[in-house]
């Protein structure tokens, strides 16, 4: 292949890429001769990590694991205790090995990806893609708890457990398969469900050291478990991402990040989001994944009900479920991933906007494109600018300003379903730039007006940022993110 693009290519050209693919072989096979060492045994200068047995490989700061049993909230199980951290930012198989991650978030966001704390709650077909796509992605410090064991009807949607895994602890099954793919990652598996009374336990800090949680992410199907989980996340000021229902649901394109205040058309977070504000006045504040898609099957009971019996009767564990939602593994695996994409980039502190949820009809974009072609008419001919068309215009009202005020404050959350933009008006932020994507803002009509109004004013525009600094970074954060959008200077 490199001997026909020298004979094509310009000769200054063809030394260059055969330099670049000579560097990739030689690169590739140092890389593999220092793995194959290093999976030998071979390798006793660096860090390598915690093997499955607990024990770190290597040996100078080899980081060396106890087992001990714990009982976590009546569960009996085993946490790995680390007595340091195994990862090493100059190791060069971790470095090739993360290559993509460090092209893809810099140096700085892997750095921060790296020495993360992150706890995954649930390791079913959700919960278990979701760590397995944070492992994978270079993750210091994982925490995955769950009580139950691998099933084989869980092997349609669980992200690494085989037929020998099954009757395995869920948790200790993540925890051997991620020793094979980054041995070198702190991995405690609690073979636990997450109560109340074990919070301290589960959501505490990091072994030996005073590390909290960076992220907690929340895969649990049941209520009552979810919400106290949710509430001690709040309480404790831990960011947390919950995952609604992937059961009965097949279209992966339905997927949204919404608050669970905005959640009604998922049933799991609709009575979670109940629950929260009825329990502990908890009405929002919580990003959840949903799918607004409906559900295509109903809950199936696994056995015939005795006359006088009920399904309780079945159940292992109070108020845990005893009927079953059929599942297309590839829905949960997506919802995993969904997650796992949503805690990265926010380590990273390289965030992105999801699609708001809001539908609205094609009339109201049209209403909001000639209410602000008035608007400019009655600037002046001299002094209208209208820089914009109705393509414009459903991106600024649908996905900048989620057909909210910019100064309602629900605006700065993720928003939902159908919305009435009839109050609404796009106006200029600043009146003296022109009517151009990046310095319109969405108002209602009398907030518009008095905004015209004041700005109109010599120096009323640098007065209201100056009263109102609050209100004036949240639009310019908006406005710099359509600046992003378009590539405006």
């Amino acid at each position: 292949g490199v001997g026909a693009m020298a004979s094509t290519t310009h000769p200054s050209r063809a030394v260059a890429a055969v330099v670049v693919v000579v560097g990739a072989f030689v690169a590739g096979a140092v890389a593999a001769t220092a793995l194959s060492r290093r999976v030998k045994g071979e390798d006793h200068g660096d860090v390598v990590g915690v093997g499955v047995d607990g024990v770190g490989r290597g040996g100078g700061d080899a980081v060396r694991c106890v087992d001990v049993e714990r009982d976590v909230g009546g569960v009996r199980g085993v946490a790995t205790v680390p007595s340091t951290s195994a990862f090493d930012a100059s190791d060069e198989i971790l470095r090739e090995q993360f290559t993509r991650n460090v092209q893809f978030f810099g140096e700085r966001g892997q750095s921060a990806v790296r020495d993360a704390f992150v706890v995954v709650v649930g390791l079913g077909g959700v919960g278990s893609h979701a760590a397995h796509m944070i492992l994978r992605s270079g993750i210091g410090k994982l925490r995955v708890i769950d009580f139950d064991q691998v099933s084989l009807s869980s092997l349609n949607r669980h992200a690494t457990a085989t037929r020998a895994d099954v009757g395995t602890a869920k948790a200790t099954c993540l925890k051997k398969h991620f020793a094979e793919i980054y041995p070198e990652a702190d991995v405690d598996a609690r073979v636990a469900m997450y109560e109340a009374e074990a919070e301290e336990e589960l959501l505490g800090p990091w072994f030996g050291t005073s590390q909290e949680p960076d992220f907690v992410v929340d895969c649990i199907d049941n209520i009552d478990t979810k919400i106290a989980l949710l509430a001690a996340c709040v309480r404790r000021n831990i960011r947390v991402v919950t995952s609604g229902g992937a059961g009965a649901k097949c279209d992966p394109t339905r997927l949204r990040f919404a608050d669970i205040a905005d959640c009604a058309a998922d049933p799991l977070a609709r009575a979670v989001r109940y629950r929260l504000n009825k329990e502990y006045k908890i009405q929002g504040g919580i990003t959840a994944l949903i799918s607004i898609e409906k559900q295509r099957c109903e809950l199936v009971a696994e056995m015939e009900l005795k006359e006088g019996e009920t399904l309780s009767d079945y159940q292992v564990i109070p108020n845990f479920r005893v009927r079953t939602i059929p599942v297309l593994g590839c829905v949960p695996a997506i919802f995993g991933m969904a997650l796992a994409s949503h805690v990265l980039t926010e380590i990273a502190e390289a965030p992105f906007d999801g699609e708001p949820l809001i539908v609205l009809r094609s009339k109201q974009y049209d209403t909001q494109l000639e209410r602000l072609r008035e608007r400019e008419n009655e600037r002046g001919r001299e002094v209208a600018n209208m820089a914009v068309d109705l393509e414009d215009v459903i991106y600024l009202v649908r996905e900048v300003w989620c057909a909210l005020s910019a100064r309602d404050t629900s605006n700065k959350r993720l928003k939902a379903y159908w919305r009435n933009t009839s109050g609404l008006s796009l106006t200029r932020w600043d009146p003296a730039k022109g009517a151009t994507l990046d310095n319109l803002v969405l108002l209602t009509t009398d907030e518009a007006d008095a905004h015209d109004a004041k700005c109109g004013l010599e120096g009323g525009f640098i007065a209201l940022c100056d009263e109102e600094p609050d209100l004036a970074a949240f639009v310019t954060s908006r406005l710099n993110r359509v600046k992003l959008d378009f590539g405006i200077p």
